[in-house]
């Protein structure tokens, strides 16, 4: 499998340069893998499948997960792309290449497991920031036009909110100049865990159950259905910043009563 990741890896920094490879590949790769992974659950909303692991009944308007693919098209090509061109040469100057031979992959795990570390913790104050009253009026409201999140509503934000917390996720990349495929596996698995974080749906197999510092969709959603000012749940993978400030105490609640009320009607049967 190793020489067979090489191979394809050569074919690539053989036939493109860096720059092609650290922006456009990078797009590329980003809406392979968002759009691969999010347009799944717009088709299980629809068509009615796995209702039983919806964590909300309620479903969107085809107009509105349409008015959703729309913007993110719009948001991709008119933010992410200039962004991922014009950080190419900080990224460069930080030591980012492409060449062979890969890093190992202790390298590899030990940044990948800093970056998603770094990243929900700049990510949770800066989600904290944007509940603030003026910013969520101006800023943060458009990504909670969706209540009832899907995969794709992930991203779906302000041009602002774009930037703004987009720097949470290429912060860690930017301090240590990763070699550009751990740079792509980041990227891969931050998209999922997102995507993930929106889709609706908690499964027996999603990651939370057997995570347990890990979110996930029903932690994210309830961010999501409550108002601005009461939601919590700031964090983007990991809960126990949310847990240290106390910020998860609603949710925590709503666990403890379903919980009981679990208990109470397995006493009656």
């Amino acid at each position: 499998m190793a020489a067979i990741i090489e191979s394809g890896w050569l074919y690539l920094i053989t036939h493109f340069s860096d720059f092609q490879l650290a922006s456009l590949g990078s797009f590329f790769l980003h809406e392979s893998v968002f759009f691969l992974s999010g347009l799944p659950f717009i088709y299980l909303e629809r068509a009615g499948l796995l209702s039983k692991y919806k964590i909300q009944t309620k479903n969107n308007s085809l107009a509105a997960q349409e008015k959703c693919i729309t913007r993110l098209l719009l948001y991709h090509i008119g933010v992410n792309l200039p962004l991922m061109i014009a950080s190419y040469p900080f990224f460069r100057f930080m030591g980012m290449k492409s060449s062979l031979p890969f890093p190992s992959w202790k390298v590899v795990l030990s940044q990948i497991i800093f970056y998603f570390i770094l990243e929900d913790f700049v990510f949770y104050w800066g989600h904290r920031i944007l509940h603030t009253k003026w910013l969520y009026k101006h800023v943060h409201s458009v990504h909670h036009e969706y209540a009832t999140p899907f995969g794709l509503t992930s991203e779906y934000a302000h041009p602002a909110e774009i930037l703004f917390l987009g720097f949470a996720t290429i912060i860690g990349p930017a301090i240590t100049g990763p070699h550009l495929i751990t740079l792509w596996l980041w990227m891969t698995l931050r998209v999922l865990e997102t995507v993930e974080a929106h889709c609706g749906y908690h499964f027996p197999w999603s990651l939370s159950n057997f995570l347990p510092l890990y979110g996930g969709a029903d932690f994210h959603d309830y961010h999501h259905r409550l108002l601005y000012t009461k939601s919590g749940n700031y964090s983007s993978t990991f809960v126990y910043m949310d847990w240290i400030f106390g910020t998860d105490k609603g949710y925590r609640k709503l666990k403890a009563l379903k919980c009981d009320g679990v208990k109470e009607e397995s006493k009656q049967t």
